[in-house]
C-alpha cells in the first residue's frame, strides 16, 4: 500500500482545533437569541432596565453615568470611594466633580452570588440601583422608587 501519511513538519506550528479537517465550529446560537448573550451583557441589560425605569420619574438621572464593574477593589483605585468594612459592597457612588459626571456603580459578581435566579437577580439589581441613586440624590429609597422593598 502506498497510502502513507506524510510525516508532520518538525517544530512549533499552528495547532488546529480538530484533526478531522472540519475547522473551527461556528457559534452555538445565533446572535439574536438570548442564549448568545454573555452573563455580563445580561447583567448590564438588567442595570439599564432599572435606570430606564428610574429616569422616567427622575429626569436628572440622564446626567449620571451608570457603570457595571466585576468586583470592587479594596484599595479604592476605582471611581467610587474605597470600602473599609468586612461586607463586600454591591454598589457605590462617586459624586460629580470638576469636569466629571456623577457615577453609580453596580458590582456584578457580588450581586450574582447573592441571587439565585434571573428574577431574584433583577430585583436585587433594581434595589442596588435605587439605593445608590437615593444616596446620590440625598433621598430615601422609598422616595426614589415607591415600590422599593415590595418585591
Amino acid at each position: 500500500m502506498d497510502n502513507r501519511v506524510p510525516p508532520r513538519a518538525a517544530g512549533p506550528g499552528p495547532r488546529r482545533r480538530d484533526r478531522h479537517g472540519r475547522g473551527m465550529r461556528g457559534p452555538i446560537a445565533p446572535p439574536q437569541v438570548p442564549l448568545a448573550a454573555s452573563r455580563a451583557e445580561v447583567f448590564a441589560d438588567l442595570v439599564q432596565d432599572s435606570v430606564d425605569r428610574l429616569e422616567r420619574r427622575w429626569p436628572q438621572l440622564a446626567e449620571v453615568e451608570f457603570l457595571v464593574l466585576e468586583v470592587p477593589h479594596p484599595e479604592g483605585r476605582e471611581p467610587v470611594a474605597p470600602w473599609e468594612d468586612e461586607a463586600v459592597p454591591l454598589g457605590g457612588i462617586a459624586p460629580a466633580r470638576e469636569g466629571r459626571r456623577a457615577r453609580v456603580v453596580v458590582y456584578r459578581r457580588p450581586v450574582e452570588i447573592r441571587s439565585k435566579g434571573r428574577d431574584e437577580r433583577a430585583a436585587l439589581v433594581h434595589e442596588v440601583v435605587v439605593e445608590q441613586v437615593a444616596e446620590l440624590l440625598g433621598l430615601t429609597p422609598e422616595t426614589v422608587d415607591p415600590r422599593y422593598g415590595e418585591e
